[in-house]
């Protein structure tokens, strides 16, 4: 392990580079881009990366970017950033808020911002890219900065592996990642084991007959059919799911006809899955699949139901001896104070998509972004939840400091841990 002396000496220009962080920072958050769509952001990293002097490969998937930074034999370190935005319109009323827009194929057009703090994740990984390139006495081995597309979608690591990844940089020792969350700033929380869920999003789509309004004799009425299924699906996790398991199943969406007189002949029903366990996910997607089949023949349904997997997210489990050295790593460099147990969430991540499939370990950690007094003020009143935003929330907001310097240090003391001469 990298001793205390060897992250400092890395650390030692984090001050000369405040500034300029900030205000890449500043430009990342006013010009989000939606996954798949990172184009700038894409550009300005790459720039930034050869001018720091790493080799950079563009376009490693769609809009992924990756740079590598050789120093010598050494164990080879991959570190993460995710760089796409949300479908959200901002309301912080920051100088340096969104104003973007996108608009689709369809002509639809949305507000983009940066709701999930991944601008703080791409501008912490480039200035702790620009410290290991400053700093190559101090440390030995490769540092890999890896840009991800599209973590929103569910699919960006995935298209970084498709993209050829494996065969553009070395073999990974081990793989990192970190996120912003809405903590107090300042704080560094690890998980060994099981730390974010895995996920699925399904749609389901139910067939019924359609008729006048003031006809239903006449119809098999999809919105009767949509309502007994949703009905039915709040039992599984209640009565189904073993007391003790984790599981979360959630009918987010529920779209059907087209005016109050018409019973429509289909409804759609768009639901989201949670679980830390394979078996329980699976056990899951069989109730719905189940109950979706025999609600349509209880109404007299002449077509069985289609069901969709719309997304899926990986399990983000932390292999815990890797964990283990961050954790110690954290100790030698943060102060007491600033270490926490975050605990596991129910939130969900495609990273781990990376390092099994390179087959290496990882771990994955969460840094704080909230205003330390507006939190502590908050805790004490018992109104977290009303008064912090959370991540996609239109008000999310990290406070630049100390977010930016303690995750671009977090990266560097993880770092050291297997690069540290």
């Amino acid at each position: 392990m990298a001793s205390t002396h060897v992250t400092e000496q890395i650390l030692q220009g984090q001050s000369n580079i405040k500034d300029w962080q900030e205000e890449l920072y500043k430009d990342f958050h006013a010009h989000p881009e939606l996954g798949f769509h990172e184009e700038r952001t894409s550009a300005v990293v790459a720039e930034k990366l050869n001018e720091f002097g790493f080799e950079v490969h563009d376009k490693v998937g769609p809009t992924g970017v990756v740079g590598v930074l050789r120093n010598g034999d050494g164990p080879v370190v991959l570190m993460r950033a995710d760089m796409d935005a949300l479908p959200v319109k901002e309301a912080t009323g920051l100088d340096y808020a969104s104003s973007e827009t996108f608009t689709d194929d369809t002509g639809s057009t949305t507000p983009v911002m940066h709701a999930c703090g991944h601008d703080v994740h791409v501008s912490s990984l480039l200035g702790a890219a620009r410290l290991m390139a400053e700093s190559k006495d101090a440390w030995q081995g490769t540092f890999i900065a890896l840009f991800q597309p599209a973590e929103e979608l569910g699919t960006g690591a995935q298209s970084m592996v498709d993209g050829g990844l494996a065969d553009v940089i070395p073999q990974p020792t081990v793989a990192l990642g970190q996120h912003v969350m809405a903590q107090p700033a300042g704080t560094i929380s690890t998980h060994e084991g099981p730390f974010l869920s895995m996920a699925a999003s399904i749609r389901v789509t139910l067939f019924g007959r359609g008729s006048h309004g003031s006809m239903p004799h006449l119809s098999i009425d999809p919105v009767v059919l949509a309502s007994m299924v949703v009905v039915r699906l709040q039992t599984v996790v209640a009565r189904e799911v073993e007391p003790g398991e984790f599981a979360v199943l959630t009918v987010g969406k529920i779209t059907a006809g087209t005016k109050s007189n018409i019973i429509d002949d289909h409804a759609v029903l768009e639901l989201n899955i949670r679980a830390y366990d394979p078996a329980v996910k699976d056990q899951l997607v069989e109730a719905i699949k189940r109950i979706s089949l025999a609600e349509s023949q209880a109404s007299g349904s002449a077509k069985e139901p289609e069901i969709e997997m719309i997304n899926s997210y990986p399990l983000t489990d932390n292999q815990a001896e890797t964990t283990a050295m961050v954790a110690e790593a954290f100790k030698g460099h943060f102060p007491a104070e600033a270490i926490a147990r975050y605990g596991r969430q129910t939130a969900s991540e495609d990273f781990s998509d990376i390092p099994n499939a390179l087959g290496v370990p990882y771990t994955y950690w969460a840094v704080g972004g909230a205003d330390p007094d507006v939190y502590a003020r908050a805790k004490a009143n018992g109104t977290v939840t009303q008064d912090i935003p959370g991540n996609h929330s239109p008000m999310f907001a990290p406070v630049i400091q100390p977010t930016l310097t303690n995750a671009t240090a977090a990266i560097v003391v993880a770092a050291s841990a297997w690069l540290g001469k």
